[in-house]
């Protein structure tokens, strides 16, 4: 019974990583109070689609073999920090602009938001090696063939719990209206946090 006893350990691991505050879930968050629910949800489902792709990659040993490439990761970090660097930016121009004119510039399709998702976490480094650190948390050998499935659909139901929750908590009226109170420095802060996750993700040796 000791593949249960891991299992548990890779739901809370997981839990604690896509919980925490992160540019994803803060992503997730300024969606959801500038755009509602829908636009939240979008952004949320694109991240999650990510984190399958490599939660899919890392079951297949892809992961494994890319973690021994520096190149690879180093071109992944690279875009994952100047995708970050980007965000910053596109926050701090929100931050700036008219009320009337920052709505327009967030007036995007849900697809787009989906995209942007889904980018967002294909960009990220850090799950590669947080799926490889899942994956050998959970497969131990001599693991039952149940295993797997099970750690990639009770990951996959989380991330949707997790991010999908993040969406609609932050899409309720109170929080929207938080928002149109406090705009300019909520996409302010957003600016500070994408740019700081940015600046570090390029300034860092792993």
């Amino acid at each position: 019974m000791d593949y249960l006893h891991h299992l548990a350990i890779v739901y809370g691991a997981y839990i604690i990583a896509t919980a925490s505050p992160g540019p994803s879930n803060m992503a997730i968050m300024a969606v959801a109070m500038q755009r509602g629910r829908k636009a939240g949800l979008a952004i949320a489902a694109g991240i999650v689609t990510g984190s399958l792709i490599w939660a899919l990659t890392a079951a297949t040993g892809l992961s494994a073999l890319l973690a021994t490439y520096a190149d690879a990761l180093f071109v992944i970090k690279i875009a994952g920090g100047l995708y970050l660097l980007y965000l910053a930016w596109k926050a701090a121009r929100s931050a700036l602009a008219p009320a009337a004119s920052a709505a327009q510039n967030a007036a995007r399709s849900h697809g787009s938001l989906y995209r942007r998702g889904l980018l967002m976490h294909l960009t990220n480094p850090k799950a590669i090696m947080g799926w490889l650190a899942i994956m050998s948390l959970g497969l131990q050998p001599g693991s039952p063939p149940f295993v797997l499935p099970a750690i990639l659909g009770g990951c996959a139901i989380l991330a949707v719990c997790v991010f999908g929750g993040y969406a609609l908590i932050f899409s309720t009226a109170t929080m929207v209206q938080a928002y149109a109170r406090a705009r300019r420095w909520i996409e302010a802060t957003l600016s500070l946090c994408f740019g700081y996750a940015g600046l570090r993700l390029l300034l860092s040796r792993g």
